[in-house]
């Protein structure tokens, strides 16, 4: 996803702040020259203004850091029980048993960031009896705040994507289920 780009005035004279926004104030729309001239590196400078870019410099951001982030926060809303798809939370669960690695706590997470704004999807499971929708809410509403607070990107949009339910009768570890069943082979 890239930055909603506004076009950019012509350079004949000095930008209000109503015109730096997109708009047209009537009386100073055409004024030519009235003391100082506007160069397009300066339009491009107002253009990256922001709580990232700042006159003392720039600062970037990756995509898996707001992935980090975005996943922490759903993880903290009552009713998720796990993120990813089935595929992902098998491969997550075999790379967490081997010896000094770390819990994966962007997996279920993708976004699409630009310079200020970002888009963010997450997979998830819900514990049976949740509202999804309630779950859902509290998602948008925790990542949101998470990802914004912290990086200073706008968040445009949180998608939530359920793939799984998990009943109380399911088994909470892998371990446990394959200790319980038998190997499916004849001995």
């Amino acid at each position: 996803m890239a930055d909603v780009q506004k076009p950019s005035a012509p350079s004949v004279g000095p930008v209000s702040a109503s015109q730096g926004s997109g708009g047209s104030s009537g009386s100073n729309a055409g004024t030519v020259g009235a003391g100082t001239a506007t160069s397009p590196s300066d339009l491009e400078q107002a253009g990256k203004s922001g709580p990232l870019h700042t006159p003392h410099g720039d600062t970037t951001i990756e995509e898996t850091v707001v992935q980090k982030l975005a996943g922490m926060a759903t993880r903290e809303v009552p009713g998720v029980f796990a993120m990813g798809n089935a595929a992902r939370r098998a491969f997550s669960s075999m790379t967490e048993r081997i010896p000094g690695s770390q819990t994966n706590v962007s997996n279920g997470v993708s976004v699409e960031k630009g310079e200020r704004q970002a888009a963010i999807d997450v997979s998830i499971v819900v514990e049976y009896g949740f509202s999804i929708v309630e779950v859902s809410q509290g998602i948008r509403r925790n990542v949101i705040r998470s990802v914004e607070n912290a990086t200073g990107l706008e968040v445009l949009e949180v998608n939530v994507n359920v793939t799984d339910v998990h009943l109380p009768d399911d088994s909470s570890d892998d371990d446990q289920d394959s200790a319980k069943k038998p190997s499916g082979r004849l001995e």
